[in-house]
């Protein structure tokens, strides 16, 4: 998915196509440097990373409170990147409309946050924003089954949703060759993600099982050399 320039006789809009030729690496802003966050950001749209990813959480949903609509708003005028934004909040659908305000492009709900996921998914799309779901560790992905086909986006989560930094979950490759199996079972076009934990040693292993898109925050901003990292996590895959 890559933001491409566009004519418009209200100005300059972006496009915006949603089939990879190759992985897409997707550095988590969560995990910079929030006192560099300018200089973060500019270093990722200078990177051969497609997305940006954003972590909206609530303190409710997961112990942990990250960005609010302003930072969101703060993002979006700096980055040039796809804006990949996961919310781990209770009750996403109040909130909707106004992420696409903020910004979002792909906006990713979690399957255990939602009571009327279809409705959700599809309030999302007629947004004008691709749609993804959410899977905790705990979650089979066969729940999904019956939503699939009505996805652009598959998130598995690889550690335990509200915190960065944690230990990759092993059984995330497993889970990943299942939400492919499904997508392929359902006929669905979703982008298979995965998130937290991930480096230059599991991403090979990922990729192979069928992940499109990886989200990367420590492997990358805590490195000496980011963007080098994003391009040699591109190799590796």
């Amino acid at each position: 998915m890559n933001r491409k320039p566009s004519a418009d006789a209200g100005g300059f809009l972006f496009s915006i196509t949603f089939a990879p030729m190759s992985t897409i690496i997707a550095p988590s802003i969560l995990a910079s440097d929030f006192t560099r966050m300018g200089e973060e950001i500019s270093m990722v749209n200078r990177s051969r990373a497609q997305w940006l990813h954003v972590d909206v959480m609530d303190g409710v949903f997961v112990p942990n409170i990250s960005f609010g609509m302003p930072i969101m708003d703060a993002i979006a005028k700096v980055s040039t990147k796809t804006m990949d934004v996961h919310l781990m909040i209770v009750d996403p659908d109040r909130y909707l409309a106004t992420f696409k305000q903020c910004g979002a492009e792909v906006l990713t709900v979690h399957y255990e946050a939602c009571n009327h996921l279809h409705r959700t998914v599809h309030a999302i799309k007629e947004l004008g924003m691709k749609a993804g779901v959410a899977l905790n560790p705990h979650t089979p992905v066969h729940l999904l089954s019956d939503i699939m086909p009505d996805l652009d986006l598959v998130l598995i989560m690889s550690v335990n949703p509200g915190f960065g930094g944690q230990k990759f979950i092993p059984h995330t490759v497993e889970k990943v060759r299942q939400a492919s199996e499904l997508r392929s079972i359902t006929g669905s076009k979703a982008l298979i993600e995965v998130d937290g934990g991930v480096n230059a040693q599991n991403a090979p292993a990922l990729v192979a099982a069928g992940v499109d898109v990886l989200v990367a925050g420590n492997f990358v901003f805590r490195s000496s050399d980011p963007e080098r990292t994003i391009s040699d996590l591109l190799a590796s895959v």
